[in-house]
């Protein structure tokens, strides 16, 4: 359990059987099942920050340093389009990468009004430290599943992931949130 690993007790995660075969969905789930999916998106996201936390880093974070890493450096805007982020939240983001020193932004030379960012050595350390912690809280999530069960909930998710739209249909819904917003 990953509040063990974090100094956490018990008290802090309800257990649950380790075979829940046999287990109904709780709530209103019992007639839309995909609703588990907003449920289980807010208690990964809480356990990844939690996890995340003595290394003054957030989800987010990880998430711009590891596109940064794998696709070596972008300008401002292409990040913001990998990531799917409204361009005020990258900055911010940006903003806390830097201070922390895990990232790098220069104005690109070639176009004095775009800026270029890249992961730091210190960034690219500071994945290595976390990638670790990051794997417990996944283990322990899917802990009980066997292999052939987590392979088969990836292909799913993936797979509800593909036809629901992908990145398009989460970058639209992103997008109609900050129209609400303003």
């Amino acid at each position: 359990m990953i509040g063990l690993h974090q100094g956490l007790g018990h008290d802090n995660f309800r257990c649950v059987p380790k075979d829940t075969r046999e287990s109904a969905p709780p709530g209103i789930a019992q007639q839309w099942p995909t609703l588990l999916m907003i449920k289980l998106g807010r208690i990964t996201m809480h356990r990844f920050t939690e996890a995340l936390e003595p290394f003054g880093i957030r989800p987010r974070h990880v998430a711009a340093l590891i596109e940064l890493r794998d696709r070596g450096e972008l300008t401002q805007q292409s990040l913001c389009g990998q990531l799917h982020l409204d361009p005020t939240n990258l900055v911010a983001i940006l903003n806390e990468l830097e201070q922390r020193g895990y990232a790098t932004r220069r104005r690109d030379p070639e176009d004095r009004r775009r800026h270029l960012v890249e992961v730091s050595r210190k960034g690219i350390a500071v994945i290595e430290k976390v990638s670790e912690v990051m794997d417990g809280v996944e283990a322990d999530l899917l802990d009980g599943l066997e292999p052939a069960e987590r392979e088969q909930l990836a292909g799913l998710l993936t797979s509800i992931w593909d036809r629901s739209g992908g990145y398009e249909a989460w970058s639209q819904v992103a997008a109609e949130a900050d129209d609400k917003a303003a």
